[in-house]
């Protein structure tokens, strides 16, 4: 198991859940843009937040937003040390550096200086392309074996100063090389590992990216913490992330709707049917969720708990829908009620939508 750092009230390794993380795209010096863009994050349920803080104007927006913030607030430092200092004083949760473009040593043992006396961790990034020049030399090019190489390098130099607050990323934007690098640092060191695909793209590819990389690592028991990279709204990375722990069982993100792909034999609208559903049932558990919020009772079981089946036809529907909590399989312009596996009712292919969902409710 993992060692555990805290960053606020969010705990990353140690066997806590994997944490949800993204990263604001405004100008943090424009500190009324940045916390409304924190407040759309933190709706969408994003845990931790990074901002940039290149300069000292973007130090006072850091400071405005960790005023207003209602999760983690973490400080992205490039280059410039002194930055890195500014933002502790400025109430970071977390200070994000690539110690190879900090500069010193001596630079390096500031930062490290001030996290320890704040208390706070240093995820320690690096990607492929900042790594240093004897390991680029070493490898003859970007390679897996070297983003681990200068990973483990780094937390080397924070340990030097007696540091273990740590938790590491090594992205690439090549999936293998990515899985690869984490898989031998997660071999080497039992530091928490942030994970993710960098540089993934926009939606339609970044996904696809995304999903293979960061699942086949989740999949390896694999990553504490993770951002989802795309080119896009940063609130769309984190309900893809929500998505993907969903998809592999870590987490709840709403009802499971289980959906044959459609074949010759299906007699129904069976897309038409099953978007519906989904949609439907998305709107149910949200409005779940809010009562949960405001204080509110809900009656028996969460409907994020549950598995839907839609089927198209008989060879694999009634099957499918006797293994979920409730289902339908569908025949020639009509469909069978399943719930718990008990045959409920036949009803017409224009029913199913609203008699599937009040035998939900």
């Amino acid at each position: 198991m993992k060692k555990q750092v805290k960053v606020g009230d969010i705990y990353i390794g140690g066997g806590a859940p994997v944490s949800i993380q993204s990263m604001c795209n405004t100008r943090t010096s424009d500190a009324k843009a940045s916390i409304a863009q924190v407040k759309r994050l933190e709706e969408a349920g994003c845990e931790i937040v990074r901002l940039t803080v290149p300069d000292y104007d973007a130090v006072e927006g850091f400071r405005e937003v960790k005023r207003h913030a209602n999760i983690p607030v973490v400080a992205d430092i490039h280059f410039d040390y002194r930055m890195a200092i500014a933002a502790m004083d400025a109430g970071a949760d977390k200070i994000r550096i690539n110690p190879g473009n900090i500069g010193s040593e001596e630079k390096v043992k500031a930062v490290v200086d001030k996290a320890k006396a704040c208390r706070i961790p240093i995820r320690v990034g690096v990607n492929g392309g900042s790594l240093e020049k004897d390991i680029l030399a070493k490898h003859g090019r970007v390679t897996a074996e070297g983003l681990a190489e200068s990973a483990l390098r780094n937390v080397a130099l924070l340990e030097k100063y007696e540091f273990e607050d740590i938790v590491i990323s090594l992205k690439s934007s090549d999936v293998q090389m990515n899985y690869d690098a984490y898989r031998i640092v997660d071999e080497q060191s039992d530091y928490p590992l942030h994970i993710g695909v960098t540089e993934a793209g926009t939606p339609s590819r970044g996904k696809i990216k995304s999903a293979a990389g960061v699942g086949a690592l989740l999949l390896a028991g694999i990553g504490d913490t993770l951002r989802i990279s795309l080119t896009a709204d940063p609130v769309e990375e984190v309900y893809f992330a929500r998505e993907l722990l969903a998809a592999i069982g870590m987490r709840s993100n709403g009802p499971n709707v289980v959906s044959c792909p459609t074949c010759g034999r299906t007699e129904v609208d069976l897309e038409k049917i099953a978007t519906e559903v989904e949609r439907r049932l998305a709107d149910l558990y949200r409005t779940e969720q809010r009562a949960g919020q405001t204080g509110g009772q809900s009656v028996g079981s969460s409907v994020g708990d549950l598995t839907i089946a839609v089927m198209g036809c008989a060879v694999n529907g009634p099957g499918e829908a006797k293994g979920a909590d409730f289902g339908v399989a569908c025949g020639k312009g009509e469909g069978l009620l399943f719930a718990k596996g008990e045959i409920i009712k036949k009803v017409k292919e224009d029913e199913i939508v609203d008699e599937l969902l009040k035998l939900i409710q």
